[in-house]
């Protein structure tokens, strides 16, 4: 009815003046279909703003980003879809946030992070997928249990319940279970598990040659490492007698090198291979990277083998703030501390289009790792072979 103002309406709430809508509450109203862009999106004034438990479908309208002045957000037990709504993102004045009970689909951006005056957030019963965010350490409520979400609970919402989060198979981490190590301790083989029986206290005359040729043969072995222990000994001498000018090591991985008067250079490198303890568990990042992670991280961090090549094993590694990488572990590579930060010089200065960039290596004598960035779309692989997922990813576009 035009003859009567809209502040009238059921369900809508103005200002002092009458000039504009404040709060718009219409739960349980019958609504039905998607929202229309250019309707609520105009609403630049409101406050409030409450459709729940009605029967709406379809995706939010990008033009929620207009309503620059929400703080409550309810469109609980709808049935919207797609995913996390973009319009929504922008809004940095809101403090209670309700999408659960929809059909909302993937991952939930790292933009709400800048909510940072938000204390209820709720996203239960939803498909929700991929790591949780830190999210605003004011939140009051919270729950996103019956998801698809995974990897390890940001510490900041670890003071939440288990119920917050269950539903999710692959979550883990305070309150949940402990994620699994990223390199899992290797499970002891059949042979090398003793049984014990007992026996007699008095030893037979076979126990006693045995021990008897056990010794001998252990008497053997420390004089051959004796003496190879020499041999090496004598290496090193000869090498000392005839120094040779220090090379730089190039790249990222590059340290200075002193040189003494007698032009032998005193790095621990040149005579360790970069074994010293001052440089283990350390990373190091190529030029142009964005992490601050380091090797603690990475080795807390929930991981699952994208695949294995003839050089090692690839693992995705989800680190406790929500950052994804992917890290080759790698096998059989028996190469010098040189050799190696050389190699990943040149690995580090690549750049195409097609090729995923390297950000970081790590060295050690048992360890040989290189960090890269986590494509979500797929392997190149499953690409080119038309696995189902992909197929099904390429249709979604």
């Amino acid at each position: 009815n035009n003859k009567s103002s809209v502040c009238s309406w059921v369900g809508i709430e103005c200002d002092a003046d009458q000039s504009s809508v404040h709060s718009l509450r219409l739960p349980g109203a019958g609504l039905v279909g998607p929202i229309p862009p250019q309707t609520l999106g105009r609403l630049s004034q409101l406050r409030v703003l409450s459709l729940r438990s009605n029967r709406l479908s379809g995706e939010i309208p990008s033009d929620f980003s207009n309503l620059t002045l929400l703080r409550s957000l309810y469109l609980q037990n709808n049935a919207f879809s797609g995913g996390f709504p973009a319009g929504v993102t922008p809004l940095a004045r809101l403090t209670r946030l309700d999408l659960s009970s929809n059909n909302f689909t993937g991952p939930i951006p790292f933009a709400v992070n800048n909510w940072t005056r938000l204390t209820g957030l709720f996203l239960e019963n939803n498909a929700f997928s991929g790591p949780l965010p830190s999210i605003s350490a004011k939140l009051v409520d919270f729950n996103a249990s019956n998801n698809r979400l995974n990897g390890s609970i940001p510490r900041n919402l670890q003071r939440f319940s288990a119920a917050a989060f269950a539903g999710n198979l692959g979550l883990c981490g305070g309150p949940l279970p402990p994620c699994n190590p990223f390199f899992p301790s290797p499970t002891p083989s059949p042979s090398t598990i003793q049984p014990i029986h007992k026996k007699s206290k008095k030893l037979s005359t076979a126990a006693i040659v045995l021990i008897s040729v056990g010794a001998v043969l252990a008497l053997l072995i420390l004089l051959l490492l004796l003496f190879c222990c020499l041999r090496r000994k004598q290496r090193q001498q000869q090498q000392q007698q005839s120094p040779k000018p220090p090379k730089p090591v190039p790249g990222a991985a590059a340290r200075s090198v002193p040189v003494d008067a007698a032009g032998t250079s005193s790095s621990k490198d040149d005579i360790t291979g970069g074994s010293a303890d001052v440089e283990r568990n350390k990373l190091v990042f190529f030029d142009g990277g964005v992490y601050s992670f380091d090797l603690e991280d990475l080795l807390r961090a929930s991981a699952e083998v994208l695949g294995k090549g003839s050089v090692g094993t690839s693992y995705k590694a989800v680190l406790e703030d929500g950052t994804t990488v992917v890290v080759k572990r790698l096998k059989d590579v028996v190469v010098t501390k040189k050799e190696f930060e050389m190699q990943m010089e040149v690995l580090g200065k690549v750049r195409h289009d097609n090729v995923v960039p390297f950000r970081a290596f790590y060295f050690s004598r048992d360890e040989k790792l290189l960090v890269s960035e986590y494509v979500a779309a797929g392997s190149l692989s499953a690409l080119l072979h038309g696995s189902p997922v992909n197929l099904r990813l390429r249709g979604n576009r």
